[in-house]
């Protein structure tokens, strides 16, 4: 159209110019004759008569530009139309595009809007530039969130789906859709990463991603949660080139790390990579309430009811909560993807990439190692061979919970090999459904009771009996000499000469911190403890932070420790994500861990908890409300080192109850602290049926002080109050 305007303002003085002489030539050859008037040639120039070939070229030139111009006009408003409609069904199809990607659940594609907003800009349609009868029409944002069954359809066969051409690329947004990003708070709490928050979370994501009952929407829909990343992201996703923040892992500190990193800086791009096919989840309900969940299906759906009878699933949030990691460099408010089925098997912490076990390589602008740890497994066993080890669970997955589910379901006897919290979880667990499956369910350990490296010896001789009325067969001071299968049979061969016979065996024998990054990175492990070596505010190098069950840490009241435990998790995982963010924070904070026998007894623990030490004990009767599931049903929590942070111990004040007579009190350890000293000074704290006075047992640790009765320590409990 340009062209055309400047031929027309070249050609336009000397069409005005003929037509002016024609007129003049007309006058004057009628003047002349008279009546008889002899019209002669028009002049298409000043020039003298006679010069026909030079108007006919004038002519011509005009009506070749005029013509040109109104081509190039029709084809440039036809190109643009066609642009725009190619445009608007290359967008109507990206939902089906993902559902095509997300196999058996329809319910699972990203909302409709979301599905436009990752992209950033969706170009408004042109005023002389209406859309076919052929394509949809351009609707509101609203009416197509409406209806996202029509987003599963395929398009039909003569629509194509073209990819936007150079020149639109060149053209800028009209009216970019932007996702609304909520306020980002200013500490995220355990809370948050099991509890959905009131408000739409990140993403803008519909309240139908809440975990709640009480969020649902009240038409019944699919459970978005029980699928597993497996189902959402297909082999031939495009890995991203690069990530500002690459997270190794899928556990719960690399999922608190995500949250943190997002609500300090709402634009960040994230990338989780597992080699789980899971989305992030927590681990505790793995050995604790899914196993006392009424619902047969409870292994497919994975959602559980807590000990409060409220209903959730066991992962943080559902698949809408994240973005597809080809997706996560072009989003415009960034977001959170998890690229599953993945392994790191190098780091270049020189060049700041690292390589995938397919060779893809990352490159990284900040780093966290969130690789949690690999579940131990016993020597006679990984030497058996492998009819043993296919009938040996180390239990640590998802996919380690329901297997032994079917085999607790088909077998006639299991055994448990191990004492500690996992072991005795799954023993109390198991046995409940000795009765209903006729299954015999065996615990052996080396300790004398359960739990003895961890409770004074009393104690664990009180948990003992308890596990052997949930319907466990205990074998005490076992080590295990050697595993054979025989006659279908596993046999367990004890160096004390026993022999026991079963048809399965869970190993639940402690957890190996996964340091495999370590030799390519040049990382320092920790040779008594294991573990990443960090500094204060987790970092291992200057563009690389640990947390979780793999960060070696120093702790300023009880020196260098490693952690295994969700608290620990979800706390070391959110502040390395906001000191990747530049928050510069040293690490403070005391972590709990508690343990559940099911749902009538459980205790919770901070500081080092280690039976050789020296211990006080103080306990009282115990009432109904002393109880796991009566303090969760109070605290209306599930997860109870959420439960932690309601209360504050900044002025705790003793019970004037007076403490009954030890002699009331003998072998009735019915809810009680017990006191862990070192050099007389207080190291660790168990709650023993005692809930919600987390902080008052962080304030006495943090202190430091000797006590000269802990009697009166105790009385800041209030355990002796009905």
């Amino acid at each position: 159209m340009l062209k055309c305007r400047t031929v027309w303002k070249k050609l336009a003085p000397l069409a005005r110019d003929s037509s002016t002489l024609c007129r003049q030539d007309v006058r004057r050859a009628g003047l002349n004759n008279g009546s008889a008037v002899r019209v002669p040639a028009a002049h298409m120039s000043s020039g003298s008569a006679g010069g026909g070939g030079e108007n006919k070229l004038y002519v011509l030139l005009v009506g070749a530009a005029c013509l040109g111009g109104g081509i190039y006009a029709y084809r440039t408003v036809k190109g643009d139309q066609q642009r725009y409609m190619e445009r608007m069904a290359e967008i109507s199809s990206r939902p089906h595009k993902a559902a095509s990607q997300k196999t058996a659940v329809p319910a699972q594609s990203e909302p409709p809007a979301a599905a436009a907003t990752e992209t950033g800009t969706v170009p408004e349609p042109k005023p002389g530039a209406a859309p076919s009868p052929e394509e949809p029409s351009p609707a509101a944002p609203g009416a197509e969130a409406a209806a996202p069954s029509e987003t599963t359809e395929p398009p039909p066969a003569d629509e194509p789906v073209v990819e936007a051409s150079p020149e639109e690329a060149a053209e800028p947004p009209a009216a970019p859709v932007v996702e609304e990003e909520p306020a980002p708070p200013s500490e995220p709490s355990p809370v948050e990463l099991t509890e959905p928050p009131p408000a739409p979370v990140e993403e803008s994501e519909p309240t139908a991603a809440a975990e709640t009952p009480a969020a649902e929407p009240a038409e019944p829909q699919p459970d978005v949660v029980a699928q597993s990343a497996v189902d959402s992201t297909p082999a031939s996703t495009k890995v991203p080139s690069h990530a500002p923040y690459l997270l190794i892992g899928g556990g719960t500190a690399s999922f608190a790390a995500a949250r943190s990193i997002r609500a300090r800086d709402p634009g960040a791009r994230v990338l989780i990579i597992t080699n789980e096919p899971d989305l992030p989840y927590m681990r505790p309900p793995l050995s604790k309430e899914l196993w006392f969940s009424d619902d047969p299906s409870v292994t497919e759906t994975l959602r559980f009811k807590q000990w409060n009878g409220k209903e959730r699933s066991i992962y943080f949030q559902p698949q809408s909560f994240y973005i597809q990691p080809e997706e996560l460099n072009s989003a415009e408010n960034g977001g959170v993807a998890v690229l599953t089925g993945k392994k790191v098997i190098h780091m270049d912490v020189r060049g700041n990439k690292v390589k995938l076990d397919d060779d893809t390589e990352i490159l990284y602008d900040k780093c966290l190692i969130a690789t949690g740890g690999v579940p131990r497994n016993l020597q006679a066993i990984e030497r058996a061979g492998e009819k043993v080890t296919k009938r040996t669970t180390l239990f640590r997955k998802i996919e380690d919970f329901k297997s032994l589910d079917k085999v607790s379901r088909n077998a006639k006897s299991i055994t448990i090999i191990g004492g500690g919290f996992l072991g005795s979880e799954l023993a109390c667990a198991l046995g409940r459904r000795s009765a209903d499956f006729d299954l015999e369910v065996i615990q052996m350990f080396p300790e004398k009771g359960n739990m003895g490296k961890v409770l004074p010896e009393y104690l664990s001789n009180w948990t003992t009996e308890k596990v052997k009325k949930e319907g466990v067969k205990i074998i005490s001071e076992a080590l295990v000499k050697s595993v054979t299968y025989k006659d279908d049979k596993l046999e367990i061969q004890l160096k004390d000469g026993r022999l026991v016979k079963t048809d399965h065996i869970v190993a639940a024998v402690g957890l190996e911190p996964n340091v495999d990054l370590a030799k390519s990175a040049g990382l320092e492990v920790d040779s008594d403890f294991g573990g990443f070596r960090v500094n204060a505010e987790l970092q291992a190098r200057s563009n690389i932070w640990v947390a979780g069950d793999a960060a070696c840490f120093y702790d300023i009241r009880l020196g260098r420790r490693r952690v295994e435990h969700h608290d620990h998790a979800v706390v070391s995982g959110r502040l390395a994500g906001e000191n990747m963010t530049g928050a510069s924070k040293p690490y403070w904070h005391q972590s709990m861990f508690w343990s559940d026998l099911g749902p009538d007894v459980g205790y919770e623990a901070i500081g080092i908890v280690d039976s050789s030490l020296p211990t006080v004990g103080v306990f009282a009767k115990a009432t109904a409300k002393d109880t796991p599931k009566a303090a969760t049903e109070k605290s209306g929590t599930g997860i109870r080192s959420e439960s932690e942070t309601e209360d504050t111990a900044v002025s705790p004040v003793a019970s004037s109850t007076p403490a009954p007579a030890v002699e009331q009190q003998r072998d009735n350890y019915g809810k009680g602290v017990i006191f862990y000293l070192r050099d007389k000074v207080v190291v660790g704290i168990i709650l023993w049926n005692v809930f919600n006075r987390m902080p008052i047992a962080r304030k006495i640790i943090k202190d430091g002080e000797e006590h000269a009765d802990l009697n009166e320590v105790a009385k800041l409990f209030n355990i002796h109050e009905d």
